[in-house]
């Protein structure tokens, strides 16, 4: 069973720094009547986050309205890539909303194409057309749906298997929860597709073995035949624990996809837009997918997504058969152009990796003092900070709980995500944070650590 946040403020540390202000109980007592209007018309699934009611955030900052402030190590779950309300990015959307054009279905408009063409543009070959959603959801499924089409035109209908990875978190729709790979986020379904199989991600940490003679092993184990594989589905790392895969397995899978004709799709929902310290997390690997899921960063704001894929790929259905309803919104496109333009002229992605070098190192200095830390996963700006149970690899999910709760009463917020049985801190800031925030958050983290430990071992 899932732990819930108290609704009970209670006494907390005063803090006054220039980046962090708690100057209230927690929750704050005035918050309490919105929090409970939430609980009484929202289903209980809403409530895993920590209870701070949002009232404006800016760059790295979130605030609340009665005076508390946080540096934010959560980026709205990796939607602000460019930072909280840009005012280069409200400036955009107020010029599309002022323009009455708010919404067109497929029908085509100017901003639409713009981004269209800009994306195709920033993106390497065979990457050069796209089709834009709303969701990472939503992405993931029309990557789905496309792998399987592929695979019925080379292969027959026999070439219909997605292969995707333990541990994987591709949404919350039925494809791509079958798709994922947490089994108890796929309960519910019952009747699972048995097209949709998973392998061992090799991250080093709960799966030793990182060759790909593993992979292969287990689609023989599975009764999978590589002719019969239309995609291999994989976050680019895995959203859950931060993990990345060895360079040499993604550039040997690459080359085995290659060879049985099924299509690589790189979910980058999480990854791309300078998070992990490239432009896109798939370049760490030195290789191009077939397809990439885009969303999250992509507008640093507002819901929308993308599929990027080569022509022959993204051709295969014929006019008006894959279509959306919010495709390309007029508002979410200005909101993303506004956001990619950011992401390119100010660099974030070398800032996400030069700063992303100075949070890596702090995190693992923190593990080395921390025995309830098993590994520190990521790169750039995003990082997992798994928590154990003693003397094994097994997730302590509510050691993860209990630090993001003890951080954000001291004005560093964060979010432990599902996956592995909940034992990672995540950590993934705006793209615009500054080392001093780094610094202070990585400080604010291990006082956490060693308060909920401490209180542990004395209980």
């Amino acid at each position: 069973m899932a732990k819930e946040y108290s609704l009970v403020p209670k006494r907390v540390a005063r803090i006054e720094t220039p980046l962090r202000r708690m100057v209230t109980d927690f929750p704050v007592p005035e918050s309490i009547p919105i929090l409970e209007k939430l609980q009484a018309y929202e289903p209980v699934a809403m409530r895993g986050q920590p209870p701070v009611v949002w009232d404006r955030a800016e760059g790295f900052q979130v605030y609340d309205a009665w005076g508390n402030q946080w540096i934010d190590w959560s980026c709205g779950v990796l939607i602000t890539n460019a930072g909280h309300g840009r005012p280069e990015i409200i400036e955009a959307v107020q010029r599309e909303v002022q323009s009455k054009l708010l919404t067109n279905y497929c029908f085509p408009s100017e901003i639409r194409a713009r981004l269209a063409e800009k994306l195709c543009a920033i993106l390497p070959e065979p990457l050069k057309k796209v089709f834009l959603l709303t969701t990472g959801s939503e992405a993931v499924e029309c990557a789905i749906k496309l792998c399987r089409t592929h695979g019925i035109q080379v292969g027959g209908r026999s070439k219909h298997v997605i292969v995707s990875y333990q541990g994987a978190f591709h949404g919350r729709t039925l494809g791509a929860q079958q798709a994922g790979g947490i089994p108890a986020l796929k309960e519910w379904i019952v009747n699972l597709d048995p097209g949709f199989v998973q392998a061992p991600f090799p991250d080093g940490f709960r799966t030793p073995d990182t060759s790909f003679a593993l992979f292969e092993r287990t689609l023989t184990e599975l009764g999978v035949e590589p002719r019969n594989v239309a995609g291999v589905l994989l976050e680019t790392y895995q959203g859950g624990s931060a993990a990345f895969a060895p360079v040499e397995y993604m550039r040997a899978l690459r080359q085995w996809c290659t060879a049985h004709k099924a299509l690589l799709v790189c979910d980058e929902v999480q990854a791309g837009f300078g998070r992990t310290g490239t432009l896109w997390g798939f370049q760490h690997y030195g290789i191009t997918p077939d397809l990439a899921a885009f969303g999250k960063g992509i507008s640093s704001s507002l819901p929308i997504s993308a599929v990027v894929g080569s022509p022959e790929v993204m051709d295969l259905h014929p006019a008006g058969s894959m279509t959306s309803t919010h495709t390309g919104n007029p508002i979410c496109c200005a909101a993303a152009l506004a956001s990619i333009e950011l992401v390119l002229k100010e660099n974030l992605a070398e800032n996400s990796r030069k700063l992303g070098e100075v949070l890596h190192r702090k995190l693992n200095e923190l593990a080395r003092r921390t025995p309830q830390i098993g590994c520190v996963a990521g790169k750039g700006l995003v990082a997992g900070v798994s928590c154990v149970l003693p003397g094994s690899t097994e997730p302590d999910g509510d050691l993860a709980f209990d630090v993001v709760s003890r951080a954000v009463e001291k004005g560093l917020l964060m979010f432990s995500p599902v996956g592995f049985g909940g034992g990672t801190v995540k950590i993934a800031p705006p793209l615009v944070i500054t080392e001093a925030a780094i610094l202070e958050g990585a400080s604010v983290l291990e006082e956490a650590f060693r308060e909920v430990t401490a209180e542990r071992a004395a209980a």
